[in-house]
C-alpha cells in the first residue's frame, strides 16, 4: 500500500462531492461538496492543503458499461484537474455509489432533500473506500488521466 493521502471526488453536473483518506490509506471521511462552478479553484486549493498522492475521480459509465454523457463530462473535469493541480488523476468506475449513498443517508434517517450536499460527500466516500480496498488487495482500479 502506498502511503499517502488521496482525495475522492464525485463529479456531478451541479455539485461535486469530496472525500479524502488518512495519509495510510485505511479510511476515508467526507471533507465537502462544492459548487461545479469553480470547484476546480477549490480542489486546487485542497490539494495545497493536504498534498494527496492522487486524486480518484468518478467515472460515471452506464450498468451495461458504455459511455453516457456524463462519462465524457467526467473525464473533462478529470482532465482540467490534472492540468490545473499537477497531481495524478485516476478515474475509477463509480457505478452504484450515489445508490450506496442514497441508502446509507436514508439509513440513518437523512431526508433526499435535506441531504443532497451530503449524498455528493458519501458517494466521494464510497467510490474512495472502494478505491482504497482494491489497493489494499493489491489491486489497480481505474486508469490514470495522462498529460493534455
Amino acid at each position: 500500500m502506498r502511503n499517502g493521502i488521496r482525495v475522492g471526488i464525485d463529479v456531478g453536473r451541479s455539485r461535486v462531492g469530496v472525500a479524502r483518506s488518512d495519509p495510510q490509506g485505511l479510511m476515508a471521511v467526507p471533507v465537502s461538496t462544492l459548487a461545479r462552478d469553480g470547484a476546480i479553484t477549490e480542489l486546487l486549493s485542497l490539494a495545497r492543503e493536504y498534498e494527496p498522492l492522487e486524486f480518484v475521480c468518478g467515472l460515471p459509465i452506464s450498468l451495461d458499461g458504455s459511455d453516457t454523457p456524463s462519462t465524457e463530462d467526467a473525464r473533462n473535469f478529470a482532465r482540467q484537474l490534472h492540468d490545473e493541480t499537477g497531481v495524478p488523476v485516476r478515474l475509477v468506475d463509480e457505478r452504484l455509489t450515489t445508490v450506496t449513498a442514497q441508502h446509507a443517508l436514508h439509513d440513518a434517517s437523512h431526508t433526499v432533500k435535506s441531504g443532497r450536499a451530503m449524498i455528493d460527500q458519501v458517494a466521494a466516500t464510497v467510490l474512495l473506500e472502494t478505491a482504497l480496498a482494491a489497493e489494499r488487495a493489491g489491486n489497480t482500479l481505474g486508469e490514470m488521466v495522462e498529460d493534455s
